[in-house]
């Protein structure tokens, strides 16, 4: 089987596919339509189907003959964002889209389901398609896992897919080791004493504080991470006050952080939370600091990896492949890779000529030509992994 070939004669469906579940975007875990469309295509193609798995999840099995189990994941969501292009198949949900291809995920998902029924004298083994709800920062991999989407059976591999606008169709990268950073949120709160703008030496100026924490905290990468590592302290919002004549009693920040090293993370977490601590404390200030985590470090088993890069090579040529493709954002299927060894996919879908709209703007679109390359990426990278024979 030439898989891009075969992927290339199911374009017009992989369009339609896409065009269908970007007209109709759904929130992290209410994706109830996609879920109906994913399940529903994956009976009649002859998968054993599992739905509601952490509520809209759902899971396809077809067993093809003794062999190891080999697991794809797809996501399903979309994002708060009201979508400004003006395209036949825009958003009808007002102030919600497809602003990071999920809705290609999808339809690249099904795509990988239609080739492996169509080939199955191409492989061996017991194929676990995963389309996992609530990506964005609902942590829906690690909800999935927790509701038994890995076992039974439980895949010996894993592969993820995402097209990525950061590099041009007909380019992906296919990177060992980390590929995307573990991230944080945090918060506090920090109390000081309130009182009338024109008598501050009566107060204790909660929003000085927390302008010095703001410029004391970026000290910390500089500072506390060797030059070779890498991390990213950030503060997204600060907020105290309302009206300008009086010094308010409590300031609100909250930030992220990002690092891809489990030594270089347990370092920044703790300095960021003994500079927020200290220095409300030095000020007079009481501080109530609180730490989410959101998602490790999403990290490419090296084997897998090269298997993949293979694929690629004999797919699109050794100069499509980029091997240091990373990004400092975060992505949940670290739940899924954190279990089972595998390999997370860029594929290209930024126009060759021009610059890319970028990933979670009000202006996001792909370059449809990555469908098919992003089905004939997984799919043959699945047959290599399942031992083919005589059946």
């Amino acid at each position: 089987m030439n898989a891009l070939e075969e992927a290339q004669k199911i374009y017009d469906q992989l369009v339609a596919w896409r065009r269908d579940l970007h007209q109709h975007p759904e929130m992290g875990m209410e994706e109830y339509r996609t879920a109906k469309f994913a399940a529903g295509m994956l009976r009649e193609l002859g998968y054993a189907v599992q739905e509601g798995v952490a509520q809209t999840g759902v899971i396809g099995v077809l067993e093809n003959g003794p062999g190891p189990v080999i697991m794809s994941r797809v996501d399903m969501d979309a994002l708060p964002i009201q979508e400004m292009n003006d395209v036949p198949y825009a958003s009808t949900v007002p102030g919600m889209m497809h602003a990071c291809g999920h809705d290609a995920h999808v339809a690249i998902g099904l795509g990988i389901a239609m080739l492996m029924v169509q080939h199955r004298e191409s492989w061996n083994g017991t194929l676990k398609l995963i389309f996992q709800p609530g990506e964005e920062g609902m942590n829906g991999a690690e909800k999935m896992v927790a509701a038994g989407a890995l076992e039974a059976p439980r895949p010996d591999a894993a592969l993820a897919i995402h097209v990525w606008n950061a590099l041009p169709v007909g380019k992906v990268g296919v990177t060992p080791g980390p590929v995307m950073a573990a991230a944080e949120s945090w918060e506090v709160t920090i109390t000081g004493k309130g009182g009338h703008a024109a008598q501050p030496h009566k107060t204790v100026d909660p929003l000085t504080i927390a302008a010095l924490t703001v410029t004391n905290l970026q000290s910390v990468v500089s500072r506390n991470v060797d030059p070779q590592g890498a991390a990213v302290v950030s503060i997204g919002r600060l907020r105290s006050g309302d009206t300008f004549n009086v010094i308010p009693e409590t300031a609100e920040m909250q930030g992220t952080i990002r690092t891809y090293d489990p030594n270089v993370r347990e370092t920044v977490l703790c300095r960021v939370q003994d500079i927020i601590e200290g220095t409300a404390r030095m000020m007079g200030a009481r501080s109530d600091f609180t730490l989410y985590p959101l998602a490790p470090a999403v990290i490419n088993d090296p084997k897998i990896t090269a298997l993949v890069h293979a694929v690629a090579a004999d797919l699109l040529g050794a100069d499509a492949i980029k091997t240091d493709e990373r990004t400092m954002g975060s992505e949940d299927a670290a739940f899924f890779l954190n279990e089972v060894p595998g390999c997370y996919i860029f594929v290209g879908s930024g126009p060759k000529d021009r610059p890319a709209p970028s990933h979670h703007s009000p202006i996001f679109d792909i370059e449809e030509e990555v469908l098919p390359i992003g089905v004939a990426l997984v799919v043959e990278s699945l047959c290599r992994l399942m031992p083919r024979g005589e059946k």
